[in-house]
């Protein structure tokens, strides 16, 4: 059974993005002074009372407008109304009830789903401020006061989030989870290819660059396994990056890189690879995260023979780093070839949590000393007494020697070719640790 939803709602500037960081604990979602600055669905996971619940913040509802992006918002947020358990509507205390407010309750009241008033910005601690009374005239039941800053009020919040929640088990744990990252540059179609696989509009797509700010959570499940997407927003060059909301957008970026277990990689067919591509392709390989380059809007390409295996070579010379990283040509418009991205997925995920016995791993040393001797320096040879895995995600691996001086890099690299050469780990990287006969963890 799935978890409950509670979603929050508002007109724009009252402070649930605010809220919704106060309540999950994390500062997951942008906080501005500038309205529209949430734009797409925010998922985090929360607990209260032993319960736990996912909670959703979304961008400001202005139920009159002609702007694009303030209509993709609110169609944003009446996807998370309908999908909600208990919607939580954050009103503002200093402003009053506004006709956006009645605007945003009646849309409420016609989603007949359970609905808890939440009045923002009651920063003064005792008596309740009179001004609270005014928003019964919702017509919502009692307005809670709440503080976001302070954190006044969200314990009555949540208690009466909780008694809409149905009565259930312990909710089922998802160990087969797959996190998936899609990252990269703006504009390469990372929201459109989110929206082809899940086949729903969950996140803006716009020839925009930029639209997407905040990584947007999205489960799914399909006959492949059960999977976490996280669309992120673009990250830009950092001479680009010139409004705040754009810093913290690539800090999230980088921090669902940190959360995911495998990085789709997306470069435009158009461009090839640029140097921004080899920073955020640098990015996932440097968190060690299992990694697939997906090479988007194909159909756009004129194709002659032998188009792509001179694009594949291209993309292998740019990000050398990552030669392991598998590569597929896709277009998130049309379709095509989409549906091999599961089976990579799931490929290089099992790749990144394989575990590999000492004895193997040290007849495959053994064989790759015999085939080249270890490097020698000033009469010096390089000692190499065995090799063990020490953990997964990526593998890593503690090469004990004599000297660690002595063992060159490219040596290093030398035997973790030979471990591929082996065992595979395609999609994966690999880390090595050298150390010493005598030496300390």
């Amino acid at each position: 059974m799935s978890r409950p939803l509670v979603a929050i709602v508002g007109r724009p500037n009252v402070g649930k993005s605010m809220l919704f960081n106060r309540l999950v604990g994390q500062r997951l979602s942008i906080v501005e002074d500038t309205p529209g600055v949430t734009r797409d669905r925010l998922y985090a996971e929360c607990e209260w009372c032993g319960r736990k619940f996912d909670m959703v913040d979304t961008g400001g509802i202005e139920p009159s407008t002609d702007s694009e992006i303030l209509l993709f918002m609110r169609e944003q947020a009446q996807i998370a109304i309908d999908a909600a358990t208990v919607i939580v509507l954050v009103t503002d205390l200093r402003t009053g009830v506004t006709a956006a407010d009645k605007d945003v309750a009646n849309m409420l009241l016609r989603a007949k789903k359970p609905v808890v008033l939440a009045v923002n910005k009651a920063d003064s601690t005792g008596v309740t401020d009179p001004g609270v009374y005014e928003f019964y005239s919702l017509g919502l039941g009692d307005p809670i006061p709440v503080s976001a800053v302070h954190g006044h009020g969200t314990g009555d919040l949540l208690d009466e989030c909780l008694k809409y929640f149905p009565e259930t088990d312990e909710e089922e744990e998802e160990e087969d989870l797959i996190k998936v990252a899609i990252i990269g540059k703006p504009n390469v179609g990372k929201s459109s290819l989110t929206n082809h696989i899940l086949g729903q509009k969950r996140v803006i797509v716009s020839d925009m660059a930029g639209t997407t700010r905040d990584a947007v959570d999205t489960n799914f499940e399909n006959r492949f396994g059960k999977y976490l997407f996280i669309d992120t927003a673009g990250i830009r060059r950092k001479s680009k990056v010139d409004e705040r909301v754009e810093k913290f957008s690539v800090m999230r970026a980088q921090l669902a890189i940190e959360r995911a277990d495998v990085c789709l990689i997306m470069i435009d067919a158009r461009d090839g690879v640029t140097d921004q591509d080899t920073k955020i392709a640098g990015l996932a390989h440097e968190a060690g995260k299992a990694s697939i380059i997906i090479v988007n809007k194909w159909d756009l390409v004129e194709k002659e023979t032998g188009t792509m295996e001179k694009m594949r070579k291209d993309i292998m010379r740019d990000l050398s780093f990552m030669s392991y990283a598998p590569i597929l040509f896709i277009s998130a418009l049309t379709g095509q070839r989409t549906d091999r991205i599961f089976e990579l997925i799931n490929f290089v995920n099992d790749q990144s949590n394989m575990r590999i016995t000492t004895g193997m791993l040290n007849n495959v040393l053994a064989d790759a000393q015999a085939r080249v001797q270890p490097p020698t320096d000033k009469g010096r040879r390089l000692k190499i007494y065995y090799m063990t895995q020490t953990g997964i995600k990526p593998p890593n691996f503690v090469i004990f020697c004599n000297s660690r001086e002595l063992f060159h890099f490219s040596y290093q690299r030398y035997i973790e070719n030979q471990i591929r050469a082996v065992f595979g780990l395609e999609g994966t990287p690999v880390r090595i640790v050298i150390r010493q006969k005598g030496e300390k963890e």
